[in-house]
């Protein structure tokens, strides 16, 4: 269920969603991982909630690492996940999603700091899916993001056509 919803999106034709199905999947996982997490950390006393903090510090790393391998590998396709709402938006994700990882870390036994810390990887995890969200939108309102790939794509298989002997 964690990922179906990233599934759902990178099967349409917005191309930020189509173009990132394979990390995708990922981003979502870390992502419910975390607040998942994060909402066991401001559930119960720091003692208990040590699984809370193993799921949320993995789900955070998983997170990032393939929100960054996915905005590397889209290229020019990926701008609207760095500007405007959207770049917000995943700016604030990354921000509270790396600070309350550091916090779960580091507050172990504070009840404030685990509350805290929850806090901060639940408004993350939520600041990420709208992010998403408005990168979508912006890539299917600007047809650059359709028609510079295609080109691409097209000039790369003309490429390896084999040529006739003249």
């Amino acid at each position: 269920m964690m990922t179906y919803t990233a599934v759902l999106v990178a099967d349409t034709a917005v191309p930020i969603w189509h173009d990132g199905r394979r990390e995708l999947p990922f981003v979502f996982a870390g992502g419910s991982l975390t607040s998942g997490g994060g909402l066991g950390m401001v559930s119960v006393p720091p003692r208990d909630a040590g699984p809370a903090r193993v799921m949320a510090v993995s789900g955070a790393a998983l997170e990032l690492a393939a929100e960054r391998r996915m905005t590397s590998r889209l290229g020019m396709v990926a701008e609207p996940y760095h500007r405007g709402r959207s770049g917000r938006w995943m700016r604030a994700g990354q921000v509270l999603t790396a600070a309350g990882a550091l916090g779960a870390l580091a507050a172990r036994r504070s009840r404030a700091g685990s509350v805290l810390s929850g806090a901060a990887l639940l408004a993350g995890s939520l600041c990420t899916r709208f992010g998403v969200f408005e990168a979508g939108m912006a890539s299917a309102k600007d047809p650059k993001y359709t028609v510079v790939p295609q080109r691409q794509r097209r000039d790369t298989s003309h490429d390896h056509e084999q040529k006739p002997f003249t």
